[in-house]
């Protein structure tokens, strides 16, 4: 008997000022980010376990939830804790929070983030409460078959790490990532790594990228989910002789941003793929990736009552949705954002 798993991944998960002021409930210090993933949530729903990069802390209520850092003008990010909910809801399971933005409140908000997460029944990775944690691994047995998931970050935006608790966030170090490969290879049938790196707005990956993916396809990695440049990057499956884990590999180098305001006023900024990743495992134990295709999105911004809303539109489906109620401006805009998209990546879109 042959088991499948399907694996939904998808990129930057952020929410600018403008994001929240959206999901405010009126005068009341409530909010609802519901809205913005229920085009999508059936896609997320669907899969057998669902990835996603969160680009924000959870650090409690504040009055500014987006800050400046005055040491380098870089925006700082925090959110109601009411995101972490609606994510469950769309059928998120497990979320990576290395990146850069993972210390935008400091240690405590750092830990607190993983607490809400805790609270909502999604699983982390990529930064740690206590060095216990960072030591364990996050493991995850979906329909007989066992994921290792890593997360790393090329760095925290200048925003320094405690030297007595360098372990709070995984930073990209080859040695050690290929350290955990190695003790984590024996106890998975398959390993995912979650790379935050690249170039910001940059459509194609850098060579120290290309060498990274490499080096650890080498030792024993499966699937590399690349974030970080806001912008889609290529995708490949790679066939690799004498590899450690499976022997066809997979890595997208950046699936853009999945939820965002528009940065730089590029419209590849507003696009996004929800990557599904179809693995099986047969009677003899042998697991094998047995198709990748993708789900093109763009994140929609209509006014209604009078109020600017965000919503995340799968672009196939929604072109034939009339309850969406699409101009024909949204509606070239999609077309657009199909083509660059499925020119870009190449592969079977749906």
């Amino acid at each position: 008997m042959t088991t499948r798993v399907k694996i939904a991944a998808v990129g930057d998960i952020l929410m600018w000022r403008r994001q929240i002021h959206s999901a405010r409930m009126g005068k009341e210090q409530r909010y609802s980010f519901d809205e913005m993933f229920r085009e999508v949530a059936p896609y997320l729903q669907s899969a057998d376990l669902t990835i996603g990069n969160l680009e924000t802390t959870l650090s409690g209520r504040e009055s500014r939830y987006q800050r400046t850092n005055p040491k380098t003008g870089w925006p700082m990010f925090n959110c109601p804790d009411e995101l972490a909910g609606a994510l469950k809801r769309a059928g998120f399971d497990v979320l990576t929070t290395a990146n850069n933005h993972c210390m935008d409140r400091g240690v405590q908000g750092l830990k607190r983030t993983l607490r809400v997460l805790d609270q909502h029944q999604l699983a982390h990775t990529g930064t740690f409460r206590t060095r216990e944690e960072a030591q364990s691994f996050l493991v995850k047995e979906v329909n007989g078959i066992k994921f290792g998931i890593l997360a790393y970050t090329y760095g925290t935006n200048r925003i320094p790490v405690p030297k007595s608790k360098p372990w709070l966030v995984n930073r990209i170090r080859k040695n050690k990532i290929i350290h955990d490969l190695k003790r984590l290879r024996p106890n998975v049938d398959v390993i995912i790594v979650a790379l935050h790196f690249g170039q910001e707005f940059k459509r194609h990956p850098n060579a120290s990228q290309r060498a990274l993916v490499r080096a650890l396809f080498q030792h024993g990695a499966d699937i590399i989910l690349g974030a970080h440049p806001h912008v889609l990057q290529p995708m490949y499956v790679k066939q690799m002789e004498n590899a450690v884990g499976l022997k066809k590999k997979f890595v997208i180098y950046s699936l853009g941003n999945f939820i965002s305001d528009r940065m730089l006023n590029s419209l590849h900024a507003d696009s996004g793929v929800i990557v599904n990743i179809n693995v099986e495992k047969n009677n003899q134990g042998q697991v094998r990736i047995s198709d990748v295709h993708y789900v093109p999105t763009w994140v929609h911004k209509p006014v209604r009552q009078g109020k600017l809303r965000f919503c995340v539109l799968p672009i196939r489906s929604a072109l034939v949705n009339p309850s969406l109620a699409l101009s024909q401006r949204d509606r070239r805009t999609m077309r657009r954002v199909w083509k660059n998209t499925t020119s870009h990546l190449k592969g079977k879109p749906l």
